[in-house]
């Protein structure tokens, strides 16, 4: 079987090559194999590739850049899977797709279902609901796999924002009215490796047995504060270069940005926890995994602050 992985470049595509490679052998494609800038040319390129299977964590994930850039925010996460969905329905190839909380309008306290009325307030949630919904209409068999709040120990993401803020000031304020679950690219790889394990390595019938949608995220719910804390906290206890001494709690409102976020990011697991037939492991102990394997802070870190100060 070939499974072909877009945007293994990026946090969940650099995982997903690893953990789906017992399942057969994984085509690698990043940006100069298949450019979703590109759309005409992906069914071309997708001829050249014959993959049997499709998976595809690829996106434009510039939350804020996108309400300045929103054609190339539609081309990359709304055309380009309805591309690659079309291509597969005509061939009768699985496809795994990677969405996202911002679908929602983040309304309430309650965990979103997955069949809950979308209401995106950003130009990157509209868009990669604008995916989902190119997917669907393919009509051939999927599945969208939504997360949030994504991070892994190496490229641009909130852990890593926080790693080189901590090493740099004694305070740093965080937005504490947005609730989700920090959720490590690791967790997401292990638990779709899981999942397929438990369908033998049938990819069409997991999509079944998930009705097309399923929501995946780490257990339990943090703010971005109670994360950057853990985080502080965690890089502390191994004795890292950490010079922060106080996260102090800010509202969004004290923190305006670009792009509109939902208040309320928090996902339902209970279908995943069905098909899985386990809880899923807590962040704060997901967020412990990632900081057993963190190296040295002398490396350049990234600088993504959409909720910090």
């Amino acid at each position: 079987m070939r499974i072909l992985v877009t945007g293994v470049t990026g946090q969940v595509g650099s995982v997903l090559t690893g953990a789906l490679a017992e399942f057969g052998t994984v085509i690698a494609a990043g940006r100069n194999s298949l450019d979703f800038g590109d759309v005409a040319s992906i069914p071309t390129r997708l001829d050249a590739l014959s993959p049997d299977v499709v998976v595809n964590p690829a996106a434009y994930t510039a939350v804020d850049r996108a309400e300045d850039e929103p054609e190339l925010a539609f081309r990359i996460n709304g055309e380009a899977p309805g591309v690659l969905g079309r291509w597969a329905a005509r061939r009768n190839v699985p496809f795994i797709h990677f969405s996202t909380d911002y679908i929602f309008g983040g309304a309430g306290a309650k965990p979103w279902q997955e069949d809950d009325a979308p209401a995106p307030l950003s130009i990157y949630g509209k868009s990669k609901l604008q995916g989902e919904m190119a997917l669907r209409a393919a009509g051939g068999p999927h599945l969208i796999v939504r997360t949030s709040w994504v991070y892994h120990r190496s490229g641009m993401n909130f852990f890593r924002t926080i790693a080189g803020l901590a090493a740099e000031r004694q305070e740093l304020r965080v937005v504490a009215d947005q609730i989700g679950a920090p959720t490590s690219a690791a967790l997401i790889g292990e638990t779709l490796a899981a999942l397929l394990r438990k369908s033998n390595g049938d990819f069409s019938g997991l999509a079944a047995a998930a009705d097309g949608t399923l929501h995946l995220a780490a257990g339990g719910e943090a703010s971005w504060h109670d994360f950057a804390t853990a985080i502080v906290a965690g890089l502390k206890a191994p004795n890292c270069p950490v010079r922060t001494e106080r996260v102090i709690q800010v509202a969004t409102t004290e923190y305006p940005t670009k792009a509109a976020r939902p208040r309320n990011s928090r996902l339902d697991l209970a279908r995943l926890m069905v098909l899985l037939g386990r809880p899923l492991p807590s962040w704060q102990s997901v967020l412990d995994a990632e900081l057993d394997q963190w190296p040295s802070l002398a490396g350049p870190l990234s600088r993504q602050r959409p909720v910090v100060t």
